[in-house]
C-alpha cells in the first residue's frame, strides 16, 4: 500500500481559497472531481507546482513531476469543494493515512468555521 506525506503547499493553498471564498459547500464530488483530461489540461496551462497545490497527499517514493506523486485532490482546479475534503477524510481514514486524514479534517473544520457551518 502506498504511503503519503501531507503536502504543506496544498494545505496553505486550501486555506487561501477558503479565505478568498473560493469554495463549493454542496456538490456531488463523484461527478465534479477532475478527470484525467481535466488534469492534463490544467497541467499544460499551470505546471506541476500549481497542480500539486490541489493535492493534500504526496506519495512516498513517487517521482517528482508525475501524477503518481499527488493524491487526495481537494478541488476542481478553480475552487475547493467541501465534499472533496469529506472524501479525503474518509478515504485517508479508511486506509490509515493518519496525517492526511487529520490535515483534511482540519481544513474541513476551518471551512466550516469560516462559513458558519459549526454548531
Amino acid at each position: 500500500m502506498a504511503r503519503y506525506d501531507v503536502n504543506p503547499a496544498a494545505v496553505e493553498h486550501a486555506k487561501q481559497l477558503i479565505d478568498r471564498r473560493q469554495y463549493v459547500l454542496d456538490s456531488d464530488w463523484g461527478e465534479v472531481q477532475p478527470r484525467a483530461d481535466d488534469q492534463n489540461a490544467y497541467l499544460e496551462r499551470h505546471g506541476w507546482e500549481e497542480y500539486g497545490a490541489w493535492h493534500l497527499g504526496l506519495t512516498d517514493g513517487a517521482g517528482e513531476e508525475t501524477k503518481a506523486r499527488y493524491a487526495f485532490v481537494v478541488g476542481d482546479f478553480r475552487r475547493i469543494h467541501r465534499t472533496a475534503l469529506i472524501a479525503s477524510v474518509y478515504r485517508a481514514s479508511e486506509w490509515r493515512h493518519k496525517a492526511v486524514e487529520l490535515a483534511a479534517h482540519d481544513l474541513l473544520q476551518y471551512l466550516d468555521a469560516k462559513t458558519g457551518l459549526t454548531a
